[in-house]
């Protein structure tokens, strides 16, 4: 049984087999003792909504896998040459020749041996894409798809949407920063938006799970490298804009990054934006979709008015009047503007799947999500939470609703991701400085960055301003003295990780979970 795996599907004693069954076959085979599933289609097939030239071969073969990584290439497989930004995919072309592929997808000329099919696109990321919504029957079709972009926002305001809808009988997938849910099942995010052949496998098994929508953080890079092309998304919205995401490997300049921002508005049948965002215009230009707006202004077709601070002790919150397409009074359990704009866009949407106000503000009070503005109990004296707040605006907005509830001290802690724009660190440690009452700087990712290094680039920032700081490079050793240093009345931020459990160090990802180092300094500040 187990050199079963290593037979051809395209052998000739399963073609008698293949004449009586569909054109999309699923067969089950035994490789290395596990259960493996293979879809049998036509290439043309998988090709069809593209524009491609047959540069050798036939596009009339069978393919057994869809396939964009050449370690994981069989017997039958249609290879995807993707250009990375530290690998070409063009390369490997002899490398999965030997092992078995049937055809390459390229955007350049290969040396391909003969028997191997060629099929030239204008580009293999946006290729991938199209063909793995084909490779999966086009599960999108049949789901109702949001997508949300911007700087700040994203991932709160899905869990917001995904909270309210599954309030109301709605079976709602998500995909996003933290992780994908599909049902009870929940993997861990390694993009915000990942590559499309995953994005359509979780959406076909979001469709076999039952769902009818999901709702998905769409990024600029996701954008920007086709990995949500040709996805009919009935609504996508926009939370708004800054400066981020500019350098190496990521957007060249601040006009690329908010023409990336707009792809989302030229595939969308229903635009949501935020009316306020300065780049709201910029963003919508090019937008073939029908557009509403959500915000304070009066502009706004619905809009937050009466906005007032809700506090007491252990609690931070917001409460506001809703007035425009939709009129209502909410609360909600986290605090700040930005938690406004927030539940806010959430309502927006679910405007639209006739979800009755009450079913919105109970949903909304319940919805959580870990490491955004994530309350952690430690003291009755002060209050210390965790937010993934690790950008120059996201950490200005937090900073600043958080001093509007007049905290004894505001103290951040914080670092930043090594191998990232420096620009970012300086601009980090300039509004720490500025907002809070002490900056403790400390080490975030440092990847194959010294962490000393980024805490001077911090430092460079900071010391444009009159702020307070101290310096202590291990994360756990910098908690414990915030917690060991906590007054009364203080609001202590440990910003930059949120949901992430681990530090990258190196090239690897170690085990670090902030609320474990709290309980950790906890009991040895108990034990003393």
């Amino acid at each position: 049984p187990h050199g079963l795996g290593d037979f051809s599907v395209r052998g000739v004693f399963l073609q008698p087999l293949f004449l009586h069954l569909p054109s999309i076959y699923d067969i089950l085979y035994y490789n290395d003792f596990r259960y493996k599933e293979v879809k049998i289609m036509q290439l043309s097939k998988l090709l069809e909504r593209l524009e491609y030239e047959v540069v050798q071969g036939s596009d009339q073969i069978e393919i057994s896998t869809l396939i964009n990584d050449s370690r994981k290439v069989e017997n039958g497989s249609a290879f995807v040459c993707i250009k990375g930004a530290v690998v070409d995919g063009h390369e490997f072309v002899q490398q999965v020749a030997e092992k078995g592929a049937s055809a390459v997808i390229v955007e350049d000329e290969v040396d391909a041996p003969k028997d191997m099919t060629v099929i030239l696109v204008p580009d293999t990321r946006y290729a991938l894409a199209l063909m793995s919504a084909a490779y999966f029957g086009y599960p999108a079709d049949k789901l109702k798809v949001i997508g949300i972009t911007g700087t700040k926002g994203k991932t709160t305001t899905t869990y917001m949407i995904k909270s309210i809808l599954d309030a109301v009988g709605h079976k709602v997938g998500l995909i996003g920063t933290i992780e994908a849910i599909i049902g009870d099942k929940h993997i861990p995010a390694a993009n915000t938006t990942p590559e499309s052949y995953t994005i359509h496998k979780y959406f076909a098994e979001m469709v076999e799970a039952g769902c009818d929508c999901v709702v998905m953080e769409v990024s600029s890079q996701g954008l920007m490298l086709h990995r949500t092309a040709g996805i009919p998304f009935t609504i996508g919205i926009f939370t708004n804009l800054g400066k981020d995401h500019i350098g190496p490997n990521e957007h060249k300049d601040f006009d690329d990054y908010k023409r990336c921002k707009g792809l989302l508005f030229k595939q969308c049948e229903i635009g949501i934006a935020n009316v306020d965002d300065k780049y709201f215009e910029d963003v919508f230009a090019g937008a073939t979709c029908k557009t509403e707006t959500f915000g304070f202004s009066e502009k706004a077709d619905l809009r937050a008015t009466d906005t007032h601070l809700v506090s007491r002790p252990g609690y931070l919150g917001v409460a506001y009047k809703v007035e425009g397409l939709m009129n209502f009074d909410v609360e909600i359990d986290i605090p700040g503007t930005f938690s406004v704009y927030n539940s806010l866009t959430a309502i927006a949407v679910c405007r639209h799947f006739g979800v009755p106000v009450d079913a919105i503000k109970k949903a909304l009070k319940v919805a959580k999500v870990k490491g955004r503005i994530e309350m952690i109990k430690v003291s009755d004296d002060f209050t210390l939470m965790i937010d993934y707040a690790h950008n120059a605006m996201s950490l200005e907005s937090l900073l600043t609703t958080l001093k509007e509830y007049n905290p004894k001290r505001l103290v951040c802690l914080f670092g930043c991701g090594g191998n990232r724009s420096k620009d970012r660190r300086y601009e980090m440690g300039e509004v720490s400085g500025r907002l809070a009452d002490l900056t403790i700087i400390t080490s975030d990712n440092p990847r194959f960055e010294e962490p000393q290094a980024i805490i001077d680039d911090i430092k460079t920032g900071i010391q444009k301003t009159d702020g307070k700081y101290v310096e202590i490079c291990d994360r756990k050793e910098a908690i414990k003295y915030a917690i060991e240093h906590g007054q009364t009345g203080d609001v202590i931020v440990l910003a930059g990780k949120g949901h992430e459990d681990y530090q990258e160090i190196k090239g690897v990802k170690h085990p670090m979970d902030e609320r474990v180092l709290i309980q950790e300094v906890l009991e040895e500040l108990k034990a003393k």
